[in-house]
């Protein structure tokens, strides 16, 4: 599976522009703030659905116009898909398969595998549990279509359960009944949820151990462990424990909802005990054990986003992943860099199809 074009109209700082890609190696280099993030962001909303840097579809549109379009064309084989998201502003987000307009999103999530590595990664490790479940849902929902399902029916509940809590909690009256039923509902797809998270991690462990050994040279054990309210009890016992908890607080307390992963380098904590260098070798392994999670998964090389992170690497890890990356067949690869020397060094080693765009305010530089 690979990127043939992208044609960009009104998104963020492109004007218009169309890029016809290698099927293997792309380049993106240019000053920060010319647009290179912005090219990588299109491809992973055409993959995913939503802009990688987590900003609304009205964001994404080009300053002082009304909308946005972006164009792909994937080619996977003999079979060519053509996608197009498009967003009018006051409109809701439209997306094309060779013409077709999408009834649900949710169904084109998992069509397209991709990774992303980008510098936000840290949040995985500085941030709260809710980054590291991103990380597993990001996984799975790309890897099962009932996944998804289950997780979008768990939230919608949990949001209507939360929602009566406060209510209840303003009106001052309880309804019982009403709250045993969301309850009863919200059992099966947490069951679903905690089951899927688990077999994953089992599953992830071992590409992930591999990885950081590969980068980092294997100075240091790494592991990680999933950990979830659902390890104690079924969801319906946990919520009726944790109702008088729950009424006071005005929010549900336990469910899969605070599921975490805990990461660990030789048995501690990876937070407080890891050095920088040997934090940015753990947040790649994550990353490439995610790749390969999905490849085996989806039968398929998802598509690899590499967002200026020779900037955060010494050269040591520079080089150790440059190696991965040409030794692996890891599909079709986007890295994006400020310095174009620094690239043309990356690619020169590369025997295969490559491409490099200079991406100066909008544009590539011809």
């Amino acid at each position: 599976m690979h990127l043939a074009y992208l044609k960009l109209g009104n998104f963020k700082n492109y004007e218009s522009q169309r890029f016809d890609f290698s099927e293997k190696l792309n380049c993106l280099t240019g000053l920060n703030g010319m647009g290179k993030t912005n090219v990588l962001d299109a491809v992973h909303l055409l993959c995913l659905c939503k802009s990688q840097s987590g900003l609304n579809d009205k964001q994404l549109i080009r300053h002082g116009e009304s909308f946005y379009r972006a164009e792909g064309q994937f080619v996977s084989g003999k079979e060519k898909t053509k996608i197009v998201a498009k967003f009018q502003g006051g409109q809701t987000k439209q997306f094309e398969t060779n013409g077709k307009p999408l009834e649900r999103l949710s169904d084109h999530i998992g069509r397209i595998p991709l990774v992303a590595i980008t510098p936000d990664d840290v949040t995985l490790v500085q941030e709260g549990s809710e980054e590291r479940r991103r990380f597993m849902d990001q996984s799975l929902s790309q890897i099962s279509s009932e996944y998804l399902q289950n997780l979008l029916i768990y939230n919608a509940l949990l949001k209507q359960r939360n929602a009566l809590l406060k209510t209840f909690a303003e009106q001052r009256r309880f309804d019982e009944v009403l709250l045993e039923s969301i309850d009863r509902q919200m059992k099966t797809p947490a069951e679903l949820l905690h089951g899927s998270r688990s077999r994953f991690v089992v599953d992830f462990k071992p590409y992930f151990s591999e990885y950081y050994a590969q980068i980092s040279g294997g100075n240091e054990t790494v592991d990680l462990s999933y950990r979830s309210d659902l390890e104690s009890g079924a969801l319906d016992v946990l919520l009726a424990e944790n109702l008088e908890k729950d009424r006071l607080l005005q929010r549900t307390t336990s469910g899969t909802h605070r599921d975490d992963l805990l990461l660990f380098m030789d048995g501690l904590p990876l937070k407080k005990f890891a050095s920088q260098g040997q934090l940015k070798s753990y947040l790649l392994a994550l990353r490439l054990a995610q790749y390969d999670a999905l490849r085996k998964e989806k039968g398929v090389a998802p598509i690899l986003l590499l967002d200026d992170i020779f900037d955060k690497l010494d050269e040591h890890r520079v080089r150790s992943l440059v190696a991965l990356l040409l030794k692996r067949d890891f599909g079709q690869v986007f890295i994006t860099d400020t310095q174009r020397s620094r690239i043309e060094q990356v690619v020169s080693s590369f025997t295969g199809n490559f491409k490099l765009f200079e991406i100066e305010n909008g544009a590539v530089k011809t």
